[in-house]
């Protein structure tokens, strides 16, 4: 008979054999990783299964399998890329939908497969905790009307955890875009990807989200249904000015598909290939400096900081959900308990080869010096000798991990830099170097109380910055890793990412280190480099946040006795940060986090950055 364990890594075994053969992919590459299926190109990622497996657990995962299979079999990411609209809510609504039609191919075919996709959705359901969110939360639209859309496919009811969502968006799509769902679910072949994508593209042009390839010629009330029938008389001559600065060449409609084709550049599409992790977002962040190009050139400022927000972790999320959301997260590094181990010994060992050791002797009290237990044997009056090591310079540091909370990281990155800043805390503490882990995000999207200011003051010109800030202390240098380890999970808590202004996150956290006694401060980025916030660009210019964040990093860089190190989360930080890697998954955390603190930490390295720093 077999042992909880061999049974669980024979069900492991038949889930990968399954994934593949229902993909019907013979290239298919499938392994564990992540909290949900994830599919980029022709491998596959599903979650690694529970310790105990029941009937339940078995059949979630059997669906995120399935889920996995349906897309390699049915999805073409580079069509999506080239069909897909431009606007933030848009994509993440196109994919939902996408999404709905591969596994509603499965679910028609196979009522197991219907069965498992359905066990697997109402646990992703839960997961992101829609119970708790407030009603119509923007947060949920896709998924909403992705499970619409779903019902009308599979004749299946949308799972239990739903039904929150399901009562707060139903009325309001079905009333908005009944026909255009309609025509989706009447869709004589899903197989058909281009066909569906038009007729998911009339669905979201009904919910009034496709306005990003109309031109920027609509009004920020419009586009977020805030200030609706407003007169073209009651226009001030600041909004005025700020339309004209901000005015781009029409782009084609969503029915002349070949010449949208075309416009697509190369990093968009790159981006829209990662459509699960967060790509509605990282397509924006590259389309901000055509929507909204130049910049005002006026020193950077915020327009108010009144409601601005610093918060502890603990209370933005109730105990117990922040209890559920590091289980989530400790999910993910159940194969992952070794290499914390294996990077913590060699980096120890690095740590110590490189300090300066020396021993000060003949004391009165310390060590008993065994070396000179001879004197004492050729001259008993001779007093023991003791000895004592000095105090080792290399513990006097503390490390800061800044982590970019925004929507761009989205999906596997947020996941990829919890995991980061779990295993790199960890380490640092077992060597002795206190971490603070702190995340930058906004507490609004295009834009919160503050821009409701400026629109009341009459929209004056260069108002700088006008979203407000959201910053996170996961935790505090002299917090313990066992006593903050919660925490962390609220990065998975969905609702949490918005927009992202690095500039002052980084003065921020600068700020902070410069506060602490240690000798030796350093401050490690993990981001994807690229500060966003649609209401400040179109207001200020599309570089108007960039130019501030080189700004800080100049300054950090040559001018502070702060060490500023940048990881890049699948994207390139480099042309930001002079020192930066970029890791793509968590499979090469390992050796370059390694190689990248060894580096820092290196005596050599370190003094000369430090005198540099000093000099400037």
């Amino acid at each position: 008979m077999m042992t909880k364990q061999q049974q669980r890594e024979a069900f492991k075994r038949a889930l990968l054999q399954t994934t593949r053969a229902l993909s019907a992919q013979r290239e298919a590459e499938v392994a564990f990783g992540g909290d949900h299926a994830h599919v980029q190109g022709n491998t596959a990622r599903i979650p690694l299964p529970a310790r105990t497996i029941d009937a339940q657990t078995a059949q979630v995962a059997r669906g995120e399998g399935d889920a996995a299979a349906l897309r390699l079999a049915h999805h073409d990411a580079h069509a999506h890329a080239r069909l897909a609209p431009v606007g933030a809510e848009a994509r993440a609504v196109f994919a939902a939908l996408e999404n709905a039609r591969c596994e509603a191919i499965g679910a028609r075919a196979l009522k197991g497969v219907g069965d498992n996709l359905a066990a697997a959705l109402d646990k992703t359901i839960a997961d992101k905790g829609y119970d708790r969110l407030g009603s119509k939360d923007a947060a949920a639209l896709a998924d909403a009307a992705a499970l619409l859309l779903r019902e009308r496919l599979t004749g299946r009811a949308a799972p239990p955890a739903a039904a929150s969502i399901m009562d707060a968006w139903r009325d309001d799509l079905e009333a908005r875009a009944s026909a255009s769902l309609d025509a989706l679910a009447d869709a004589c072949d899903l197989d058909d990807q281009a066909a569906f994508a038009r007729l998911a593209r009339d669905f979201i042009r009904d919910l009034d989200l496709d306005d990003a390839d109309q031109g920027e010629d609509r009004s920020d009330e419009q586009s977020e249904g805030q200030e609706d029938d407003e007169n073209e008389d009651d226009r001030n001559d600041a909004e005025d000015e700020n339309d004209a600065e901000n005015e781009t060449p029409e782009d084609p409609g969503p029915g002349d598909s070949a010449e949208g084709e075309a416009d697509l550049s190369e990093q968009d599409l790159d981006s829209a290939l990662e459509e699960d992790d967060g790509a509605s977002e990282n397509a924006r962040i590259s389309s901000l400096r055509t929507r909204f190009e130049g910049d005002t050139g006026a020193p950077y400022k915020a327009y108010t900081t009144a409601f601005d927000e610093i918060a502890d972790a603990a209370d933005l999320c109730d105990a117990e959900e922040l209890q559920r959301l590091r289980r989530t997260l400790d999910r993910q590094l159940e194969n992952l308990h070794a290499v914390v181990s294996r990077l913590a010994n060699k980096l120890q060992r690095k740590l110590m080869a490189q300090q300066n050791r020396s021993w000060a002797f003949d004391l009165d009290e310390g060590v008993l010096d065994a070396a000179r237990l001879a004197r004492i044997i050729v001259d008993p009056m001779q007093p023991l000798s003791y000895k004592m090591e000095q105090e080792q310079d290399f513990r006097d540091t503390v490390v800061t991990l800044l982590i970019d909370n925004s929507g761009s990281m989205r999906g596997r990155p947020i996941t990829i830099a919890a995991i980061c800043a779990d295993i790199l805390a960890r380490t640092l503490e077992r060597c002795g170097v206190k971490v603070e882990i702190l995340g930058f995000t906004t507490r609004a999207w295009k834009g919160g109380q503050a821009r409701e200011k400026w629109v009341e003051a009459g929209r004056p010109a260069k108002p700088g910055r006008l979203n407000d800030l959201r910053h996170v202390i996961y935790k505090s240098a002299d917090a313990p890793w066992r006593r903050a380890r919660a925490s962390l999970g609220l990065m998975m808590k969905e609702g949490l990412l918005k927009e992202n202004i690095d500039g002052e996150a980084l003065m921020w956290a600068h700020g902070r280190l410069l506060g602490r006694a240690e000798a030796r401060r350093i401050l490690m980025v993990i981001s994807d480099g690229a500060p966003v916030d649609d209401t400040t660009s179109s207001a200020n210019g599309g570089a108007y946040l960039e130019r501030h964040l080189r700004e800080v990093i100049h300054f950090i860089e040559n001018r502070s006795p702060v060490e500023l190190l940048a990881i890049g989360i699948g994207h390139d930080v480099t042309r930001y940060y002079r020192r930066a890697l970029t890791i793509v998954d968590v499979d090469q955390l390992g050796g370059a986090i390694i190689d990248k603190l060894a580096e820092l930490f290196d005596e050599d390295n370190g003094g000369d950055a430090r005198r540099g720093g000093r000099a400037a």
